[in-house]
């Protein structure tokens, strides 16, 4: 663990170094906020650009005072170690002392807010030329350190708000701030949502379980400029990844692209771990999981998800949504009312989280069907006792909450942990949960 002071000396170093890599280099940047899908976006843009261009994203939530330096400083994948910071120095040292002729010719880069100032900090180490804004939602996380609602919404807005006229801002249709968005940029607007009117459209939008296979899929349509291509996305349910697909194809656009080309490179999109993912569980079930963390829009609609499958038992297993402040109960009991309307049988985690199954208890839900538990394990060894085959098990929560370690005690290769679940290093397995 670093402490404060050499905390705060690293990270001056690593911006001074990362402000000077991108001076010399001047690769293309693309930046990436929002609330809800920010990874699987980054991930999506990268992938499909990658086809065109020398792209460097990063592999792991890079998206701080820290990470943002380091993915434009070097491909770092082994982070773990106490010799990692002391090798990112160094070879930003050798970046700027020795031309890269393979240095990416275009970064794309997630921008991250906890608190105010964070994004004017990121900005002044590296500021794109194209913003993208995903999803903030009604309740944004992270609100508790700030004074209002529109706190979050305002901070992320620098980021589309230095765009030059030249730029682009891309921005969700669908999401409540959308107008508020576009007021706030300069740049050329580019919208992508299902919503009509959107300049990238997406639709015929479906969800797929296999139960007997424990495998799914999403399958839906990228309009743009009266032009059609069909995408399909194994391995994956639920619409972050069709969100990510369309801002992808944004992005692609600006760069040139054209559709046939975009949907060739969406062919290899893989969404990144504990986004949704289908994993194949004990007993025949099949796992979504979407541990990577938890916000009230990103948890309904997740629900959503898991209530408009066709196939299965529906069961749901969610743990406490944190940095919410005072919306934190309203947050949580309404997640309960749309459980309860969603899935057959709720297993929660957290103090939190008790909100939602009491409030699901009061809708419908029974004491036979909805349990709360302040322990993963015993939360753990419920869901083994309970589930059957072909049940469908959504499994999400903030990531301080740790609800991957329930995948892994039901998925069927917990072998494979280390490559299908998130915070898998050796950094994160000796961190407790709150709930262990």
């Amino acid at each position: 663990m670093i402490k404060d002071s050499l905390l705060k000396i690293l990270a001056w170093i690593l911006k001074k170094e990362a402000k000077l890599v991108v001076l010399k280099y001047k690769p293309a940047i693309v930046g990436v906020t929002g609330n809800v899908g920010k990874t699987s976006t980054k991930t999506a843009v990268a992938q499909t650009l990658q086809s065109i261009k020398r792209v460097r994203t990063a592999h792991k939530n890079f998206n701080n005072e820290l990470g943002l330096p380091v993915t434009i400083i070097g491909d770092f994948r082994e982070t773990d170690g106490a010799l990692f910071w002391l090798r990112v120095i160094m070879k930003g040292i050798v970046e700027l002392i020795i031309r890269d002729k393979t240095y990416p010719e275009m970064l794309v880069l997630e921008y991250g807010v906890d608190r105010p100032g964070d994004m004017g900090y990121l900005l002044n180490i590296a500021r794109p030329q194209v913003g993208i804004m995903t999803a903030i939602g009604e309740i944004p996380v992270h609100v508790e350190f700030f004074e209002g609602p529109m706190g979050i919404p305002k901070e992320k807005a620098k980021l589309i708000a230095q765009l030059p006229s030249t730029g682009f801002a891309i921005l969700n249709a669908d999401d409540p701030k959308n107008t508020f968005f576009k007021e706030q940029t300069r740049g050329h607007v580019i919208t992508y949502g299902f919503a009509k009117g959107a300049d990238v459209t997406i639709a015929n939008f479906s969800a797929e379980v296999d139960t007997e296979k424990s495998s799914g899929f999403i399958s839906f349509k990228i309009s743009y400029g009266g032009s059609t291509i069909p995408v399909k996305i194994a391995d994956v349910v639920g619409k972050t990844a069709a969100y990510a697909s369309a801002a992808a194809a944004a992005t692609a656009l600006i760069f040139g692209m054209n559709l046939l080309e975009i949907a060739d490179a969406l062919r290899v999109y893989v969404n990144p771990p504990g986004r949704e993912r289908i994993l194949k569980g004990t007993k025949n079930t099949a796992i979504i999981d979407d541990t990577y963390n938890a916000s009230p829009q990103a948890t309904e609609e997740a629900l959503m998800t898991l209530k408009n499958l066709k196939e299965g038992r529906k069961m749901a297993v969610l743990g406490d949504m944190l940095e919410l402040g005072r919306y934190t109960m309203e947050a949580h009991r309404k997640i309960g009312r749309l459980a309860a309307r969603a899935v057959d049988i709720l297993i929660t985690v957290g103090t939190r989280a008790k909100f939602i199954q009491e409030e699901a208890l009061k809708n419908g839900l029974t004491q036979k069907t909805a349990f709360a538990f302040e322990n993963l394990n015993d939360a753990a060894e419920k869901l083994k006792k309970m589930m059957k085959k072909g049940d469908v098990i959504l499994i999400k929560g903030s990531q301080s909450i740790r609800m991957e370690k329930i995948v892994k005690q039901i998925m069927t290769d917990p072998l494979s942990a280390e490559k299908l679940l998130v915070r898998q290093s050796r950094e994160w397995l000796a961190k407790p949960g709150m709930y262990d």
